[in-house]
């Protein structure tokens, strides 16, 4: 089918339509993204996580491929999903760029081109996503066929209905289902709800994994409990999903992914461009499809390369708009390269901010526009046990190296990592001439990044809405200014940058 989108006033049209491949209808995948809300890549025990209990997530992957070195493009909530479903940059997306903005109308999502294909699709859970209308009211096709809260009485963590969604389909087509839970966002409520029958024991505070920059105390341990809690709710109804699949018979051609939106809601993690807030940990599993099935990947992906790769299996050439590249390479051979380069940003979550990223090579690149401000993390990590224990160290100039990171004003403007020799990114190596070579060529890709995508740092940029302290709601009206790229009409671009 062929839909022609209308374009904006000044901008290019962009057209949504998927081309068919050599893909046989009857040979179609189903597909399933189950999306968790503020995990970080090291919190399932697949990735070495010793107190995880994640027992379904480890068998797609002993079962599939596990990803190593998979990032995303924002480590702040509908930015990163608006980036998924689309399947471009944060700042091509429009406002979506900052944290709880639609994305520009003329902009298609991938479900709505399986749909059109012939597939059934729903979303269940959290959703997070909006698009604004075109110049004349214009609005985006619908991409599901059923939007469902994923929530019951006992249950407010998004996936209470994914079985049911898995049930009632129509058989007679393949499907694409987006189950996204709450879990683990704060604040936590897997603990209220706990089923011992189903989840097994809660996660004792003992047991946690402390990161360096945490404060290793009883407050951070128990409040880090609590998440793991919610991991392993996550992980039941995964495993409910998979074995309901398995029962129809449907499991063997259903391409399973298995992520999150941004790293865990503690502070240096989420809205953080280091692997703590940007790394995500990432699983498929597709027996039909998979031909290094058991193998980990230590090679470069994207998120923004989920929507390109879920349109190839399932015969349909990607968009001139998908700025990502298909994974289908890595399907055949886990050490396949699809790309040298990953791209991260971090723009407007409750406070001023404005960071990019680079990831090749084994090393991080970091360029920070507002190095004057801390980077303390979103206002609900604030408010949080695990911040409070910091602040009270803080005050009594008990903190180490490592801790004192959230509060450091100023930043340096450029960091640069060895990601293999420094895995949690403390020991920042820009301006040593050892690594010199590394930085000049990562800052060099960067800007072309930078320019070829349109993105840009506004004048007017979009203030504090909540205190850095306290992390307590400001009294501010009509905080939202210009968004990183609109002022260079970012989201009319399709350009991917260096690959």
């Amino acid at each position: 089918m062929t839909r022609l989108i209308l374009a904006i006033a000044g901008l290019f049209a962009l057209t949504p339509v998927a081309q068919p491949s050599d893909v046989e209808a009857a040979d179609r995948p189903n597909v399933i993204f189950f999306i968790a809300d503020d995990v970080s890549w090291n919190d399932y025990g697949c990735y070495g996580n010793p107190a995880a209990r994640t027992p379904h997530i480890d068998a797609l992957a002993k079962n599939g491929i596990r990803f190593d070195q998979a990032y995303l493009t924002a480590s702040s909530c509908s930015p990163s999903r608006s980036s998924i479903i689309t399947g471009r940059y944060p700042h091509n997306n429009g406002k979506a760029a900052e944290l709880h903005q639609p994305i520009s109308w003329n902009i298609p999502w991938f479900p709505e081109l399986l749909r059109d294909a012939g597939y059934y699709t729903a979303i269940s859970g959290k959703h997070h996503m909006t698009s604004t209308k075109g110049p004349k009211g214009e609005t985006r096709p619908k991409p599901f066929d059923l939007v469902d809260g994923g929530r019951s009485k006992g249950n407010s963590g998004g996936h209470a209905n994914w079985v049911k969604t898995t049930q009632e389909r129509p058989k007679e087509k393949p499907f694409f289902f987006w189950f996204a839970a709450y879990d683990a966002h704060r604040g936590w409520d897997a603990d209220k709800q706990w089923d011992a029958d189903r989840y097994g024991p809660m996660h004792k505070a003992e047991d946690v994994v402390v990161p360096p920059f945490l404060v290793d105390d009883q407050a951070t341990r128990e409040d880090l409990a609590s998440y793991y809690n919610e991991v392993t709710r996550f992980d039941h109804y995964i495993g409910a999903v998979v074995a309901e699949l398995k029962g129809q018979g449907e499991l063997d051609n259903t391409l399973i992914f298995v992520l999150a939106d941004n790293g865990r809601p503690f502070p240096r993690a989420k809205t953080r461009i280091h692997d703590s807030g940007m790394k995500t940990a990432l699983v498929a599993h597709w027996p039909a499809g998979i031909k290094t099935a058991g193998s980990a990947s230590d090679s470069l992906v994207s998120v923004i390369d989920l929507a390109p790769t879920v349109l190839s299996a399932a015969g349909l050439k990607p968009t001139p708009s998908m700025q990502g590249v298909s994974m289908a390479p890595m399907f055949e051979n886990s050490s396949s390269a699809i790309r040298q380069f990953a791209f991260s940003e971090h723009n407007w979550h409750d406070y001023e901010a404005h960071g990019r990223g680079i990831r090749g090579n084994g090393f991080l690149f970091l360029k920070n526009s507002r190095p004057y401000l801390a980077l303390q993390g979103p206002a609900d990590s604030v408010r949080s046990p695990s911040h409070v224990s910091l602040q009270t160290k803080r005050d009594a100039k008990q903190l180490t190296a490592a801790q004192t990171d959230v509060f450091l004003a100023p930043r340096p403007s450029v960091e640069l990592y060895d990601l293999k020799a420094d895995p949690h990114q403390l020991h920042n190596l820009a301006g040593n001439a050892k690594f010199a070579a590394q930085q000049k060529q990562l800052a060099s890709v960067l800007e072309t990044w930078i320019d070829e995508t349109h993105d840009s740092v506004p004048k007017e940029i979009s203030p504090d809405s909540f205190d850095r302290e306290t992390g307590k709601a400001l009294k501010v009206k009509d905080f939202r200014r210009t968004t990183p790229g609109e002022d260079r009409n970012a989201s009319s671009t399709n350009a991917p940058g260096p690959r």
